[in-house]
């Protein structure tokens, strides 16, 4: 089948989702309403609270929430072939992603931009705002770790771009992208410079970088061989640095730079599509990779980002909601944005599916589970970028600016990540009455440790026992995590809804399913962990069962306590 067709298909089916569902539900069920102050001009510190045009803050928010999630999910689940992944993507941005991603913000904007735990504590007390913040900090921090490893894979020297595996000519765009977005931060923010020149002239000149990163592949800095090992220390140091500084200096103009470098990716793969017309080769179902993990619950977590992420109800109530200057923003950096990801996702899809040369070539690369997921950033950056190909890039520097474009969005979500797991730790310190915890520098080293710890992580081999990288198995407990979190920050929705008397029919039904498949997977996963007499993982899956079923109970409990909440009717504008 030509993919062309499937990416427009796609992308006339998410516009039609936002024209028609998204509107009914900024305006019928969470009723925006633009009269009303926002945060960002209440509050505004121009530090954190910076009320910001919608493009903007829909390029911080995409950037924040995209990531390497809708890339590398969709290169693992096509194990299982392409048509179960597409329809899972498609289905599940739009009516639970775009949902859930939605009602954080609305909720946030609502309530003085107060985080989705904040919101918590309203609907369901201060023991589960405790819960719903620690769950937070643990699956935060796994995804950051995930982010980390998959970085620092890319940037190590070894096999070059054209052949997919490790992009050391990505470095030098990476690094000069901050360099420039710093520049587009002073300039824009103190000199008071238009914002539109400064747009064209910071995206044309990380381009020329990608050039130059074709040219100047960084292996090595004073002679030292950057590894793995180091380059994750040293994305532990700038994920630290970066997290601290103000929100105008780096992490929002990066992103909003960034976020031109993808809309080219897409456009260009999208082009590539047309012109090159490929075919997939990969099969519509498959069953015969060895080792395959059952379709349900499996495929759920797998995908993960590119249909529904729990991590993005954290930015939306995090940073996002600091930044908003008009209601009606929320549908297109909420809605939108999610949409916009599904949107990415799918182009992923096509990627490994359509853009391996050969149906025997994908047949290699993904022969069994493991290898699907230990090298899907590889074949993500091989396959795209063969696509980009057809439109006239050379392939090489067309699999270089792929995966700068992921590295790109793997750096802004660590720096957002880390800052969110900052602000986590600072109010689980208010929670605890600790004011240690609340101090920024030392929130912050709390969050690098943990993001370090499961990037650090090693388990031994089932076979050899030989300790090894995680792999495949923490990016599949990331997603469990991850998705987890979203079934709970629905949960959280559902409850403010109800509190306000609103339909809740449109949360509570993604809320169910959401948990259904997690916690079947969590249990899939934990099975497992215990015939490998793999006690670690089994420990940390056992972590993040325990504090999910904890929270759904005490939220049971105290709606069951409760008859009205009339504090949360007051945050929410008197209604």
């Amino acid at each position: 089948m030509p993919a062309v067709w499937i990416v427009a298909g796609v992308a006339l089916i998410l516009w039609l989702a936002y024209r028609w569902y998204g509107t009914f539900l900024v305006r019928r069920v969470f009723q925006v309403d633009d009269s009303l102050l926002t945060p960002a001009h209440a509050q505004r510190d121009d530090v954190d609270y910076v009320p910001s045009a919608a493009p903007v803050v829909f390029g911080h928010h995409f950037a924040s929430i995209a990531g390497l999630g809708p890339l590398l999910g969709p290169a693992i689940a096509v194990v299982w072939g392409w048509l179960p992944a597409l329809i899972w993507i498609v289905v599940g941005c739009i009516f639970i992603g775009a949902v859930h991603d939605t009602g954080c913000l609305v909720a946030s904007v609502r309530n003085r931009a107060r985080s989705i735990a904040d919101v918590t504590a309203d609907v369901m007390g201060h023991r589960a705002r405790t819960l719903f913040l620690l769950f937070a900090i643990f699956a935060l921090s796994l995804a950051m770790g995930v982010f980390v490893v998959n970085i620092a894979s890319l940037f190590a020297p070894g096999a070059g771009a054209a052949e997919g595996g490790h992009v050391p000519q990505a470095v030098l765009p990476s690094v000069m992208l901050i360099v420039i977005a710093v520049a587009v931060g002073i300039l824009h923010y103190r000199l008071r410079l238009p914002l539109a020149p400064l747009t064209a002239v910071a995206f044309v000149v990380s381009l020329i970088f990608v050039w130059l990163g074709v040219q100047s592949p960084v292996t090595a800095i004073a002679g030292v061989n950057l590894t793995p090992e180091r380059w994750t220390f040293a994305l532990m140091v700038y994920a630290f640095i970066a997290s601290v500084l103000p929100v105008w200096l780096l992490l929002q103009p990066r992103d909003y730079v960034n976020s031109f470098q993808l809309y080219l990716g897409m456009a260009l793969l999208f082009i590539g599509t047309l012109l090159g017309n490929p075919h997939f080769v990969a099969p519509a179902v498959n069953s015969s990779a060895s080792g395959l993990q059952p379709l349900f619950p499996m495929l759920f977590i797998t995908v993960a980002c590119g249909a529904v992420s729990g991590f993005h109800s954290l930015v939306a109530s995090g940073t996002t909601s600091k930044q908003i200057a008009r209601e009606s923003h929320v549908q297109p950096v909420a809605f939108g944005g999610m949409l916009t990801e599904g949107l990415l996702a799918t182009l992923a899809l096509v990627g490994v599916a359509a853009g391996m040369g050969s149906a025997s070539e994908w047949a290699n690369r993904y022969a069994d589970w493991k290898s699907a997921g230990t090298h899907a950033l590889a074949n993500f950056v091989h396959g795209a970028g063969s696509i980009v190909a057809f439109s006239g890039v050379p392939v090489e520097l067309a699999k270089v600016f792929v995966a700068t474009v992921a590295i790109g969005f793997a750096l802004t979500t660590l720096d957002s990540g880390t800052r969110l797991i900052r602000y986590t730790v600072q109010e689980l310190g208010s929670a605890w009455r600790l004011p240690v915890l609340q101090r920024p520098l030392i929130a912050t080293a709390i969050a690098v440790g943990f993001i370090g710890g499961f990037a650090l992580m090693r388990s031994p081999d089932p076979v050899t026992g030989q300790l090894k990288p995680l792999g495949s198995i923490l990016w599949q407990l990331f997603g469990t995590s991850n998705q987890l979190l979203a079934g709970l920050s629905l949960l959280v929705v559902s409850l403010y809804l109800r509190a306000l008397g609103r339909a809740t029919v449109y949360t509570v039904v993604p809320m169910v399913f959401m948990l259904v498949v997690t916690v079947s997977a969590l249990l899939w996963s934990m099975w497992n962990f215990w015939n490998q007499g793999n006690w670690l993982l089994l420990g940390v899956a056992g972590v993040i069962l325990s504090l999910a079923l904890w929270l759904v109970v005490e939220a049971s409990t105290v709606q069951r306590q409760r008859q009205s909440t009339p504090e949360l009717l007051q945050l929410a504008g008197g209604e």
